[in-house]
């Protein structure tokens, strides 16, 4: 599915569409669309690793047009390691989507709202094994 990035993703300016790939009902590939470089993310569910209540700032409400009724999903990007349970998550800047009008943008969350949300948390930290 394609979608047009309404602000820039971090580090990637140049690049306004997305297309995104769902791998399984946990992981999905965010990949440049019709870009000269080869540029991609992994993403995860935030939901299935811990309790990740999260408010959409206003200003990106508007940008994306989510209203109530949206269908909307947020991803977090994971940088994968092997061991899997070594893969480090982002869970203060999450991409949201709105799928319903093909927009996404990732944000970046208030550090002091949400600071339990680290940059580069394991995923070993929420494995109850």
């Amino acid at each position: 599915m394609r979608f047009k990035a309404v602000v820039p993703v971090l580090g990637f300016e140049d690049v306004n569409e997305w297309e995104l790939e769902r791998v399984d009902d946990i992981f999905a590939k965010l990949k440049a669309f019709k870009n000269s470089k080869d540029v991609s993310f992994t993403l995860i569910d935030p939901f299935v690793l811990r309790d990740y209540e999260i408010e959409i700032p206003k200003f990106y409400k508007e940008l994306l047009e989510i209203e109530d009724k949206s269908y909307k999903l947020i991803l977090c990007s994971v940088i994968v390691q092997q061991p899997l349970e070594n893969s480090k998550v982002n869970f203060i800047a999450p991409f949201v989507f709105n799928i319903d009008k093909k927009k996404m943008a990732q944000i970046v969350l208030d550090g002091e709202k949400y600071k339990n949300f680290g940059i580069m948390e394991s995923i070993s930290d929420y494995i109850k094994g």
